[in-house]
């Protein structure tokens, strides 16, 4: 009597999850449609070429800081200037940023002062930054992004054309290793419906957003808004600097870029689960409740079905109980509309084999417990590990 409650409860969860995860897949396969492009721009001429300063903040990254620079010389917009940021790096990346300011006068090389109490460190390096930009639009990228030739004169287009005061890009999410290939499909499929340009360029919704890879501001909306300043403590600063832009009802917009910038989102296991660990003490440490019932969330539609389905299996062989069969059938349903939605996401989003989406389960397993240890630890000393700095996080988030 008891297990036939019990799976009758379940079915109903079941039910529930699987709905939800139509409606990721719908809204998903709607957004792909509909999300503008950077190469979208109208073809009209723009009366002026005002002068763009690239920010680039750089943190120990020998490996790809030079790749990054090379791309942003070849830009074919005739009026712009680099300020490359060193961020207090450990490794050669302050030797190779000063030797291409030697050989390049578009770049101005700067060493960010020591860093502030109550300031994250790519935050301060963008001010930093911004305090040596002369420019009037400012391009913030990171590090580790290869642009091409092409963006910035597409992403000025649209900036003068739409009359907009911001504008970011999706970039390609570059997967270099295993458990990113694995895991950003289905992370992407959760965060799609929140941040899609569809909700961050409707005027309606309080949706905005910055990709750190790609964001371009006029300067007199960035000062307006207050900077860095205004979001110094932020692991996300990106994000929420874009929330405070549609907050103050400033224009920005939305484009798909993956065709003009490659970006990595995380390099190998340990990048990628600090990465989901800042992700989630930043949310708690913002809203305690919210960030729970998100980790909950998380965890009954991410992992729960492959959980449950090891349970339904002998349930529906033992039995010949009707419910045990219905909650079999639907658990079952729900585990291969995850799969299928994780290889949409695959090929159309993360530009990968769709066959990764068979390790849905590994990657619903990594998300839903980096969560649910992020909760439990957040108040901890050094909970967060970014960049080589750990961070203690409460309301104002403070480096160690």
């Amino acid at each position: 009597m008891w297990i036939t409650i019990i799976n009758a409860v379940l079915i109903a969860i079941v039910f529930g999850v699987l709905g939800t995860w139509f409606y990721f897949i719908g809204y998903m396969i709607k957004s792909f449609k509909r999300s503008p492009t950077m190469e979208s721009v109208d073809k009209d001429a723009i009366s002026s070429n005002p002068k763009i300063s690239v920010i680039l903040p750089a943190r120990n990254e020998e490996k790809y800081i030079a790749k990054c620079l090379e791309s942003l010389l070849a830009q074919d917009y005739p009026k712009f200037e680099i300020i490359a940021v060193d961020d207090s790096s450990s490794d050669k990346t302050k030797d190779i940023i000063y030797e291409y300011a030697k050989r390049n006068s578009c770049i101005v090389a700067v060493s960010a002062r020591p860093k502030p109490d109550g300031w994250a460190g790519k935050n301060w390096a963008c001010y930093e930054g911004y305090m040596r930009a002369t420019g009037d639009v400012l391009l913030f990228t990171d590090a580790d992004t290869v642009h091409s030739p092409h963006i910035m004169s597409l992403a000025l287009r649209h900036l003068v054309l739409d009359n907009l005061d911001a504008i970011t890009a999706i970039p390609k999410l570059l997967c270099m290793d295993i458990w990113t290939r694995i895991t950003l499909p289905m992370l992407s499929n959760f965060l799609h419906s929140r941040f899609s340009p569809l909700r961050v360029n409707n005027p309606k919704t309080k949706t905005g957003y910055f990709f750190g890879s790609f964001y371009m501001i006029t300067r007199n909306t960035y000062e307006i808004i207050g900077t860095h300043k205004i979001v110094k403590h932020e692991l996300v600063e990106d994000g929420a600097l874009g929330g405070m832009v549609k907050e103050q009802k400033f224009r920005m917009k939305m484009v798909r870029g993956e065709r003009f910038i490659d970006a990595m989102w995380s390099r190998d296991f340990k990048t990628l689960w600090h990465g989901l660990r800042r992700l989630m003490i930043s949310i708690h440490s913002q809203n305690k409740m919210g960030a729970t019932m998100m980790t909950v969330a998380v965890f009954f539609l991410l992992f729960e079905p492959f959980l449950l389905l090891a349970y339904s299996v002998p349930q529906c062989i033992q039995s010949n109980d009707l419910v045990s069969q219905i909650l079999f059938s639907v658990n079952l349903g729900t585990v291969c509309v995850i799969i299928f939605a994780n290889a949409i996401q695959s090929k159309l989003g993360v530009f990968q084999n769709p066959f990764y989406a068979i390790a849905s389960p590994i990657s619903a397993a990594i998300i839903s417990i980096c969560f649910i240890v992020s909760i439990l630890s957040a108040k901890k000393a050094g909970s967060v590990n970014w960049r080589d700095r750990r961070y203690t996080v409460s309301q104002n988030q403070h480096p160690l």
